[in-house]
């Protein structure tokens, strides 16, 4: 195999917003990909180059996650019309392809690292490696098959393009990741977690695969319990213990709670900082303000808004209400994280809760003369103001205060948390509720409910819905939902009863088939040589 590629010009085509990271800056425009792999160094680089093509899955645009579900609507900046009311969802609609394409990217940068592990220079650390990239390759699936069904599996280092392929049955693809995680844990590092893939990372990854693929025709038998172990596995007897205003305190992304995260730092993103950081802050909540207060507030793009069903889920006791939403606005918002003592600060803007009276709201204004009462009702896209800087409920648990302000920024240096312990709770719970032991899945879930100060759920309440909405409570805005209710079979029930833009009738497709899956991008249809490659039932 010839690979004349330069080291620059593979930097350029596969990671080319985190090369800086990796690489020392000298001259190797000479180096081919042969030379530079085959070494300790090279190798790394190109590992590491798959890390950094997490950063094009997540962090950026938020759609494929969580439009058209019960949580989330648009405000004055729309959502893309197809992924947010599914009626006019079809192959070619905007950014339906987004997956596929990043997770295909990763997929290549995996097979690449596999086919050059066989070349490089041996060493201790190299089987380490390896079983990253396999946990690497196995994320980047199951968000596909997740999606999409059944996929295409490319398993092999491909140094051209290919002209031709056919579509794996979702079993199939679902076989590639176990086998992935598999490998992976028995490989990677059992440390603590630093920004690499380890050994709980991977258990957590297993968790969640098992709990989606036993609700699949050809799930398992055992999958629900083997997901309850797996959780159970990584929670190994470790509490909630951080309050939820610390587990997302800026500067605190590495906290006991991590399990796997997107690592971005101020370094990483300076080559362009105000589109290729982390762009997690700027979608949940109104526009608050233009350049005028630039470094005053974030940018928001006033995308996705917290539904009213979404509000109504918190109660006044529970402590996710006051980490997640940005209730007291003051002067210049990000005081709120700058100064220690709040009490003298300045509110500007109020957010009400569900559960004030017209007593209480009356001696919130009267403590706070001149200032901009929200009432609650008005807060959400269901109230229909929708328009105004300001005027919907913020959600502030993704800010960071070292953001640079400008209209369109992604500039969030912070990290993204793509699981956690609070979710391995949850997971354990629903695993084993599935699995048919109630008792222990309530116990599971009573624990993050106990870190939010709520009482105890009781066994008469405890349901898939029930674990539903204390994944909203706990999860908002995490890019976890549409995922949710994909996987529980609750996306048309939730989504048509919560978000005004949706019917049940919205989810009807051709030939009678509900668009539960989203549809094979077109582009990829369109240079697919094999013509008897099968779009998704829905959209044919």
């Amino acid at each position: 195999m010839k690979n004349i590629l330069s080291i620059l010009s593979v930097c350029v085509l596969l990671a080319s917003t985190s090369c800086g990271d990796f690489l020392e800056e000298e001259n190797l425009s000479n180096v081919t990909a042969e030379e530079f792999y085959t070494t300790a160094e090279g190798y790394s680089a190109l590992v590491n180059s798959n890390y950094a093509a997490l950063r094009n899955i997540y962090a950026n645009q938020p759609w494929l996650f969580e439009s058209g579900t019960d949580l989330y609507q648009e405000g004055r900046g729309q959502e893309p019309r197809g992924l947010s009311q599914y009626a006019e969802l079809n192959s070619s609609s905007a950014n339906v392809d987004f997956l596929y394409v990043n997770c295909y990217k990763a997929i290549q940068l995996a097979n690449t690292a596999l086919y050059y592990s066989d070349l490089t220079e041996q060493n201790a650390q190299l089987p380490i490696l390896v079983g990253e990239v396999k946990f690497l390759r196995a994320n980047a699936y199951f968000l596909l098959v997740q999606t999409y069904g059944g996929v295409g599996i490319i398993s092999d280092f491909i140094s051209e393009a290919i002209l031709e392929f056919d579509r794996a049955s979702a079993e199939e693809v679902y076989s590639l990741i176990l086998a992935d995680l598999n490998d992976a844990m028995a490989a990677v590092s059992a440390a603590d977690y630093n920004g690499r893939v380890n050994k709980r990372a991977v258990e957590n990854l297993l968790a969640k695969v098992h709990l989606t693929r036993a609700y699949e025709s050809f799930g398992t038998s055992d999958d629900f319990s083997k997901a309850a172990a797996y959780a159970d596995n990584v929670i190994a007897g470790q509490g909630l213990n951080l309050s939820s205003e610390e587990l997302w305190t800026p500067g605190n992304d590495m906290n006991e709670e991590v399990i796997f995260s997107v690592q971005f730092s101020a370094g990483s993103i300076s080559a362009n900082p105000s589109s290729i950081g982390n762009q997690q802050q700027n979608y949940f909540g109104p526009y608050l303000g233009g350049s005028e207060i630039a470094g005053d507030a974030p940018y928001k793009t006033y995308n996705l808004l917290p539904t009213r069903f979404a509000l109504d889920l918190y109660t006044e006791d529970d402590e996710r209400w006051y980490s997640t939403f940005m209730t007291e606005m003051y002067e210049r918002y990000y005081d709120y994280y700058d100064v220690d003592d709040h009490s003298s600060l300045t509110v500007t803007d109020f957010y009400e809760p569900s559960w004030y009276t017209a007593q209480d709201s009356i001696d919130y204004v009267a403590q706070h003369p001149g200032v901009v009462y929200h009432s609650y009702g008005t807060t959400d896209p269901n109230g229909g103001i929708t328009t105004a800087d300001k005027a919907t409920m913020i959600v502030k648990k993704f800010d960071d205060p070292n953001s640079l302000f400008s209209a369109g920024s992604g500039s969030s240096t912070r990290d993204f948390i793509v699981s956690r312990l609070g979710e391995t709770y949850l997971v354990a719970a629903e695993a084993y509720l599935g699995a048919g032991d109630a008792a222990t899945g309530l116990a599971r879930l009573n624990e993050v409910r106990r870190r939010a100060g709520v009482a105890d759920a009781t066994l008469g309440e405890f349901d898939i819905d029930y674990i539903l909405d204390e994944r909203a409570r706990e999860l908002l805005g995490e890019y976890h939902r549409w995922f949710d209710l994909k996987r529980t079979g609750k996306l048309i029930e939730r989504a048509s009863a919560h978000n005004s833009w949706i019917t049940e009738a919205s989810f009807q497709g051709a030939g009678g088939n509900l668009k539960i899956l989203r549809p094979i991008p077109q582009a990829a249809l369109d240079l697919n040589q094999n013509k008897e490659f099968p779009q998704n039932p829905a959209y044919d």
